[in-house]
Parts: C-alpha cells; structure tokens; sequence
C-alpha cells in the first residue's frame, strides 16, 4: 500500500506561473490532552502524480449549481479535479493513491485533518469531499479543538454527525465516505443521509478512487438538475393555481342571459394576462359586464388587470355606473401602477332587466359587436367614447344608451383578436375583418362556445400562428320571449 508522501521542512506556495515562490512553516501537532492546543497549520495541497495505466473517461457534462463547475463542460478554467481529503490519521495509516481525472491530468488533493480546518479549505474550486467516517464530529461551543465530539451509545445519528456536518458546510459538494471494509452497512446509511457513494479504506486504489470521485461529481449535478427541475415544476403549479385562482368567476344567477368566454394569454405558459373581464348580476335584475386590457404583457400587468376587475365588481355592486364608475378605476389605477406611462382600456355594459337596453361606455377600447337576427352584425355606436384610464387626469366616459332588441348576441373582445396579421404581409384583420369573419360564422349556426372557438381560431390561422398579445372575448345572448 502507498504510503503518503513524507512532509518537507516548509511547503512552498503554488504559483500557477512558477515564479515568485514563498515558503510557509510547516503545520504544528494538534494539541493533545493536558497541552495547549496549536493554531491550524496553512491548508496543504499537492498534486498526486497520474498513475500509470489510468482510465480515460468523457468529461463530465455541464450541471447547475455544483461547486467547482463553471459554464464550460468540465471543472473550472479546465484545470482538472480537486479532492478535498478529510481524515483524523495521525499514524499515516489512511494513504491515498495516485489519481488522474478524465482528461487524464492529475488530480490536486488537498487534506484536512478535522472538521474546523476542512472548512477553511473547502472553497468553490474544490469538486469532491473524501471523508473518514472514523473521524469524530465537530466538538461543542468552546471545546478544545483537538477535542472529539461527545458520542451517544446505540445512536445512528451521532456515527455520522462529522458527515452530516460536512453536509451542511458542503451542500453544494460531491461527497465521498471511506469506511472499514465490513462495515457496510454504516456506508449506505451515509449514502441514505446524503453523500453521494462510500468506499472501503484498505481497497483504495487509483482507478477505484478516481471513478469514484468522477461518479460523485455527476452524480451530484444530476441531483442539483433533477432538484432544480422538481422546484420549477412546483412553482410553476403553485403559479397555475394562483392564476387560475385569480380568474372570473361570472355571477350571472337568475338572469335568462347565457354567457360564454375564451381567454389566451400572450405570455408562454401563463394562464393570467393583461387583459380582464367579468360580469354580475346586481339585486335588481340588471347584467353588468366589463373587458378591459391594460397595456403590456409581463405578470406586473396581470396583477394591476386583477386589480381592476375586483374593484370594478365592487364598485358595481356598490351601485355606481358610467363616468363615476370609471373615474374611481381611474383613481385605482394611478394608485396602483408602476410607472405613470401604463394605462388600461375598458368596455362596460350594463343590461336593464327587460334586456332590451344597455347602457354602454368605451375607455379606449373597441366598440362590442352586436348580432340581431335578420340583420347583420354591426359595432355598437363608438363616436361619444372616452380616453383610456391613466392618460387624462380629469377625463370624462359619457354612457350612452343603445337598443338591443328582443333576442341578440352580444361579443366583447380585446384588440388581441383583431390586431393579427393576415398572411405575410403587414396588414391586419381590424374591426372589419373580424366582423366578415363573424358574419359568416353566424350564417353557418355557430353560437356560443362554438362561436367564440372559431373565431379565436380563425384568427389565429390568418395569423399564421399564435397570436402574440392577449386575447379576451365574451358573448352574452339573449333569446326572444
């Protein structure tokens, strides 16, 4: 068995140049019982020769958050693997042999002999941790140094606490155990805790040990990939139940109205966007309905879209319609915006009882459409509308009256659905687009659901692909009596 390699009077420091070389004293003995105990010698580190006949193996793949490992595909600066060595062996009884990583270079060890110096030299260049499960875990506050910690009789735990200490130093580190060759069962519990695999102490040998440490080290970035998969995964379906959470509920009970709706966020794999809207019925019989779309596309403009939609089902319950409702959401988004240049459009209608009249209000948003039967569809009157919310800080949202008639369908949508292109040009479906595209729609029986999906999907195919921003569209439908 190799021995380790006798200690000269006084180490020099590496250089990665060679030059301007400095001379360190050799590290002091632990203190010992009944002695003063000594300061912690200067980290050691040397470089084990490559052994003869080593195995040549792929470099490791790129992982995320594992120490040592930059963004290339191997260890940082492509300089090799560094062995942290931890082990109380003051015989020279544990030796560690000859060692070459991968690309064949050999492999820097550096050893510690407790755990108090082992955190001194445990930095991000270090790749793999081999510890001595023989050595004893960290002694309690204001202990001696060289003391070892206390040990609990036919406990687990206090067999690995010098590992589980390494752990908590080391989260980020490949570790290794050494442990006697019939105790094996002390290393899978070691590997049960935590470590990534153990090895038996008198069948160490180069290619054993650096295989060892390769497989440590991916193994390792593979638990940091497969944890780091496992985190997005939850936050993304903690995300989904927020946003599913945050969307309308329609509060339509009693009302012989019925109501359909489509919304596509533009952000990938959200479910919640800019645009908004909602509909209730209040204690008097009338319908309100609301869609609105503020400007932009991240998360900070679907929480200010939610925003404005509790505020405006409150303040409808609460009675106010037209201007003054429109003037107190206008107070709600310059309270609650971020930067004073974000503004939101927003239709609202509210529905008499009988459901043949409406009043209507336009913010900067597109005119809803309107389908009676025996006529074509058409916009509802657009020329008395109002500034979006959050440009003018005294504007005024005249609410005009419209007749609807005995039996009709109501569609309210965001400028998502009629901002597409169409083909490869620069021209875009527009208002008039959309109305051909619904009129013939209609004229095939579609209705409701059916209606709305087609229309969402038409666009989207004269778009030649996903629409870019959000897309909101309602459709509430009244039959004759």
């Amino acid at each position: 068995m190799l021995r380790r390699i006798p200690q000269a009077p006084r180490l020099p420091l590496w250089s990665p140049s060679g030059v301007g070389r400095a001379t360190v004293a050799p590290p002091c003995p632990r203190g010992r019982e009944g002695t003063q105990p000594m300061s912690v010698p200067i980290p050691r580190q040397r470089v084990i020769p490559a052994a003869a006949g080593g195995e040549n193996h792929p470099a490791p793949t790129r992982a995320p958050q594992v120490a040592g490992v930059a963004d290339g595909d191997g260890p940082v600066g492509g300089s090799g693997l560094t062995l942290l060595v931890i082990e109380d062996d003051p015989g020279g009884s544990l030796s560690v042999p000859q060692l070459l990583d991968s690309a064949g270079k050999p492999i820097r060890v550096r050893t510690a002999r407790n755990l108090t110096e082992a955190e001194r030299l445990l930095t991000d260049d270090v790749h793999c941790i081999l510890l001595d499960l023989a050595l004893p875990g960290r002694a309690p506050a204001g202990a001696d140094p060289g003391q070892e910690a206390p040990a609990a009789e036919g406990d687990d735990a206090d067999e690995l606490a010098a590992l589980k200490q390494v752990l908590r130093l080391a989260p980020r580190h490949a570790v290794l155990v050494l442990t006697a060759s019939g105790d094996a069962e002390r290393g899978a519990r070691a590997v049960r805790v935590g470590a990534q695999d153990y090895l038996f102490r008198d069948e160490l040998d180069g290619r054993l040990l650096s295989r060892a440490i390769r497989y440590a080290v991916e193994r390792k970035r593979a638990d940091a990939a497969q944890r780091q998969l496992t985190e997005s995964r939850l936050r993304a379906q903690e995300n989904a139940r927020l946003e599913r959470g945050l969307l309308p509920t329609p509060l339509l009970e009693g009302s012989p109205l019925r109501f359909a709706a489509r919304y596509r966020p533009g952000r990938s794999r959200a479910l919640l966007g800019g645009d908004f809207y909602d509909t209730v019925r209040t204690p008097d019989g009338s319908v309100h309905v609301m869609i609105g779309d503020v400007c932009g596309h991240g998360p900070d403009e679907a929480a200010l879209g939610v925003e404005l939609r509790i505020a405006w089902r409150a303040l409808t319950f609460a009675g106010l319609v037209g201007d003054d409702l429109l003037s107190t959401l206008q107070k709600v988004l310059e309270h609650e915006r971020a930067d004073e240049e974000i503004f939101a459009t927003l239709c609202t209608v509210d529905i008499a009882p009988d459901g043949r009249r409406a009043g209507l209000c336009l913010a900067g948003h597109p005119s809803p459409l309107i389908a009676r039967p025996g006529r074509p569809a058409e916009l509802l009157p657009y020329e008395n509308s109002g500034p979006a919310l959050g440009l003018l800080p005294r504007a005024r949202w005249p609410r005009q009256q419209v007749e609807l008639g005995g039996s009709w369908n109501l569609m309210l949508y965001t400028d998502g659905l009629i901002e597409g292109r169409i083909g490869e040009g620069n021209q875009r479906l527009g208002q008039d687009g959309m109305l051909d595209m619904v009129r013939r729609q209609l004229a095939t029986g579609l209705r409701g659901d059916a209606l709305l999906e087609a229309a969402v999907n038409e666009a989207r195919e004269l778009n030649g692909g996903d629409l870019t921003d959000d897309v909101a569209v309602l459709l509430l439908a009244r039959e004759r009596e």
